[in-house]
């Protein structure tokens, strides 16, 4: 599960740069049509949040402690953030369902390793 942490780490720290560059172009676009949309903004959040979670997968990928499952709880957030402020902006739904996926896969490696032991 430690390689498994630090892939999911360096995976979202990337797809983080790509959201954050979408989110602003996205951000631009609903300035420009004056939709009251969100979803530039919605989408920066749930890239700061991948980052931190990233951040926290990398730093705590030994499993020891509560390490893993705040990084869940970061990447279960950025999905909701995701979710909630996506609006137009079809692509985050995907990169919502990504951090999604990557909160449940620390959630249940860590409960399955940590029941090994």
């Amino acid at each position: 599960m430690k390689v498994t942490r630090l892939v999911i780490g360096i995976v979202s720290m990337l797809m983080a740069l790509l959201v954050t560059f979408q989110s602003c172009f996205a951000g631009l676009s609903n300035a420009l049509e004056e939709n009251g949309e969100a979803g530039g903004t919605g989408g920066v959040f749930l890239a700061v949040f991948a980052i931190v979670a990233g951040i926290i997968a990398i730093v705590t990928r030994a499993g020891q402690g509560k390490g893993p499952f705040v990084a869940a709880g970061f990447y279960l957030l950025a999905g909701l953030i995701g979710f909630a402020s996506a609006g137009s902006y079809s692509d985050l739904y995907i990169w919502a369902a990504i951090c999604i996926v990557f909160g449940i896969v620390f959630i249940v490696g860590t409960i399955v390793e940590r029941k090994k032991k």
